[in-house]
């Protein structure tokens, strides 16, 4: 029997940094299987949203649910959570001092106590998954920015997570090394990984995502299928995709 229980619930999220309200009371769900895309203006709460799934940010109230976990109850299992999601960030997070190989079985040997030879199959599988099988033992600044990017999600995948979140993770890299990025998302996506992405790429999401949320000043807006991207409802969602005033 198929799981049919969303693989992340937020319910009326609210989360303030002292007098600025972040998030108004956001709801979302993502089903397994989904790639949802978060999408907004810089300051409308999407990566602080998808920080929340990850308990890098605690809510001030609300409900927030993944795999199974009560992230916003102050005794989660941060351990386990962590073992169910994995994060990719807009800057890599890479060790300097590590080869790729390091990097990735670093978590898998210290969280999941693997034996050394079974992590580096697992960094070999992952690599091979992002396409950098032949950077085994390069150290990050040997790699372009594309490539360790590449290197960051490969990194997440070998802890084998139930559902992967990708904060603008072309941002800081130019149109050439976006592609090569979103073309390893777009791969996951058809291996049926579940992915939430806060994104800038418009015609990315238009392409991959199930679903798209549109957030503006903190709350959920527009929501719906990536046709809402080419046929928005509000005034606000047009403007934002360039199709309004």
């Amino acid at each position: 029997m198929v799981d049919a229980t969303p693989i992340v619930s937020l319910k009326d999220v609210h989360k303030s940094f002292d007098s600025l309200k972040v998030l108004d009371g956001v709801s979302f769900s993502v089903e397994r299987g989904e790639v949802m895309a978060i999408v907004g203006r810089s300051g409308s709460g999407k990566s602080t949203a998808l920080r929340c799934i990850d308990r890098f940010e605690q809510i001030d109230s609300g409900e927030v649910i993944v795999c199974g976990h009560r992230v916003d109850d102050p005794h989660v299992d941060l351990k386990a959570l962590r073992q169910d999601i994995g994060i990719v960030f807009q800057s890599y997070n890479l060790f300097p001092h590590l080869t790729i190989e390091e990097n990735i079985t670093l978590a898998p040997r210290s969280v999941k106590r693997l034996p050394k030879k079974e992590a580096r199959e697992l960094a070999r599988q992952a690599l091979a998954q992002v396409g950098l099988d032949d950077k085994l033992h390069a150290y990050p600044e040997q790699l372009s920015g594309g490539q360790q990017q590449r290197g960051a999600i490969a990194r997440s995948l070998a802890m084998h997570p139930k559902v992967v979140l990708f904060d603008e993770i072309t941002s800081a890299l130019d149109p050439e090394l976006t592609s090569e990025v979103l073309k390893v998302i777009e791969r996951l996506a058809a291996d049926g990984m579940t992915m939430v992405m806060v994104t800038h790429e418009m015609e990315f999401a238009k392409r991959i995502a199930d679903r798209v949320v549109f957030m503006h000043r903190g709350k959920v807006h527009e929501t719906g299928t990536a046709e809402i991207l080419s046929a928005p409802a509000t005034p606000e969602l047009a403007q934002f995709v360039g199709t309004g005033l």
